[in-house]
């Protein structure tokens, strides 16, 4: 799964070519419309297992969490045709945009902007720099949010390492059904193993525990429960 999943045209912040650039605000979330899922770190899943289904997607040889927000490829359950989004929580993927941090070398990243956005270049919006050259608090805010989610994507990267060293994911296998006969197959995905769980050492679950990470994976399995909302979520569409 990119990290740049729905950004047409990112280019790095300059503080020459951007000098004069003003953001503003994000109108609505038509620009996550056509996305079905996005990834999530280990703080997020005690509000996100409320509203969505949390599950782990393989991308290369590692495993990753994510929000399932759709079912069928191109659709987004939880913002309709206007862009309006009905979520009580928006995942720290979609709030950070327009910016996102792109990898530049060896655990290096470098602050990018995307230009295709309706936001990029707004006449009453929030300058990246003041008139001497120098950020602006606005784009302080948003290096300072976009450092602490990238910190919080390395934890949950840990966590979902040692998961997996620990052999704890089984592949999901589910099969739903709407009332006119079309049926949705769930495959490809992760889910952790309730029973390898609960037969853990006593040292390795007592420092999951510890590590404040044992609510991280109730909250992933009781998230499991919304698969069924988003299958009443097409019915009501359609």
């Amino acid at each position: 799964m990119s990290n740049v999943l729905f950004y047409e045209k990112p280019v790095a912040v300059n503080r020459d070519q951007h000098r004069t650039t003003k953001i503003g605000p994000v109108p609505n979330f038509s620009f996550a419309a056509k996305t079905n899922s996005v990834p999530i770190t280990g703080v997020e899943f005690i509000e996100a297992c409320k509203e969505y289904p949390i599950v782990f997607a393989k991308v290369g040889e590692r495993k990753v969490p994510v929000v399932l927000l759709g079912l069928r490829d191109d659709e987004n359950l939880f913002v309709d045709a206007e862009g309006k989004s009905d979520a009580r929580y928006v995942p720290a993927f979609v709030r950070r945009y327009p910016f996102v941090l792109a990898e530049n070398g060896a655990d290096e990243f470098v602050v990018c902007i995307d230009e295709a956005s309706a936001t990029f270049n707004a006449e009453d919006g929030q300058p990246l720099f003041d008139k001497k050259g120098a950020n602006t608090s606005f784009l302080d805010g948003a290096v300072n949010f976009l450092n602490a989610y990238q910190a919080q994507m390395k934890r949950t990267e840990a966590f979902v390492k040692q998961l997996d060293d620990l052999s704890m994911f089984t592949e999901m296998s589910a099969k739903t059904e709407l009332a006119d006969g079309r049926k949705f197959l769930f495959n490809g995905l992760y889910v952790i193993d309730e029973q390898k769980l609960q037969s853990l050492d006593e040292k390795t679950g007592a420092e999951i525990v510890r590590s404040g990470e044992a609510g991280w994976i109730y909250a992933h399995l009781i998230s499991l429960s919304n698969m069924s909302r988003l299958v009443d979520r097409i019915a009501a569409r359609t």
